[in-house]
């Protein structure tokens, strides 16, 4: 396919670029939905709940109202959480736009993978901590490549 050309429906399972944005999309998705997980070891573990249902198991009454508490280190990763749906899904639509505008492949690989691991470091430095700059660099490296990539979209097929 030629650079600057949208891909046809039928030939998506034949495309590379569009494989290589269904993998790397299917792991930032499949990070985030661990970030799930992660927040109800967290809950679990430090018995900080929001809904008195899930206090069930620790008693009845007042004796279960204690949990139903707010904790750092889950609000801690309930953030990380949160920042994965600000910076997952405009790379999930922005990112099928581009595969389907026809960039190279190198190019689309270098994107979709920089994005994914930006992603992850800043999964790590959110809930190791590590001292900033280390989250905000990541942040911002995912962000920049979202952008790069509607820039991309915008130019190839600008109808304005």
């Amino acid at each position: 396919m030629r650079s600057g050309e949208m891909a046809k429906l039928t030939q998506l399972i034949d495309n590379d670029v569009f494989r290589a944005y269904a993998t790397y999309t299917t792991i930032v998705l499949l990070k985030m939905m661990l970030m799930s997980l992660i927040t109800a070891y967290f809950r679990i573990t430090r018995k900080a709940f929001v809904n008195p249902e899930d206090t069930a198991s620790f008693g009845k009454g007042e004796s279960a109202k204690k949990y139903l508490r707010t904790d750092p280190d889950v609000e801690r990763v309930r953030r990380g959480h949160l920042n994965d749906l600000e910076n997952i899904v405009p790379f999930l639509g922005i990112g099928l736009l581009y595969a389907l505008s026809g960039p190279e492949l190198s190019t689309a690989l270098l994107h979709f993978r920089i994005f994914a691991g930006a992603r992850i470091a800043h999964t790590f430095a959110y809930l190791i901590p590590l001292p900033q700059p280390g989250r905000g660099l990541s942040w911002a490296v995912g962000y920049a490549v979202t952008m790069s990539m509607a820039y991309k979209v915008l130019m190839t097929a600008l109808y304005l």
